[in-house]
């Protein structure tokens, strides 16, 4: 059975879809009412499924006139999409990050199942023995080289 924030984020996913400049703009109110939820439920949802490392950008504005504008940011090519996860990746990544990259990967056909697979269980925190942030940069070295050999790979 899915939760509310899998709801909430297949509705504002399916709306970015429709979109063709794949962006929307949403009021937190209305989107909560909708759902029949708080709206710091629809500001969870926002900033744990829409993130730079699923590809998505986010704006808002306070206020009266207030909204949440949600990009769907493509890009131009693989090489592209994994040199700029490369840059996201510099000063270290969290678990959390890594399973979003991941999932990124997937969704745009970069990697497969397996691989996924594969890359989670190199970065996980049980294989990781250290404390932070030691942990996390670590972390960020070995995703950059499974993504600089995707890189190689694809120029072959």
């Amino acid at each position: 059975m899915r939760n509310i924030s899998d709801i909430i984020e297949g509705y504002l996913k399916a709306i970015i879809e429709e979109e063709k400049n794949r962006m929307i703009e949403i009021k937190r109110n209305e989107v909560a009412e909708k759902f029949q939820c708080v709206p710091s439920q629809i500001n969870y949802v926002i900033k744990t499924r829409f993130t730079a490392e699923r590809g998505y950008a986010v704006e808002s504005k306070r206020g009266g006139g207030g909204y949440i504008r949600i990009y769907r940011v493509q890009p131009n090519s693989r090489k592209d999409l994994i040199e700029h996860i490369l840059k996201g990746i510099q000063s270290g990544a969290s678990f959390t990050m890594a399973e979003d990259i991941v999932f990124r990967l997937l969704e745009e056909q970069v990697i497969d199942e397996r691989e996924a697979k594969l890359i989670l269980a190199a970065v996980s925190r049980t294989v990781l023995h250290q404390p932070l942030p030691e942990r996390d940069q670590i972390r960020a070295r070995i995703l950059q080289n499974m993504l600089l050999t995707l890189i190689y790979e694809q120029l072959d």
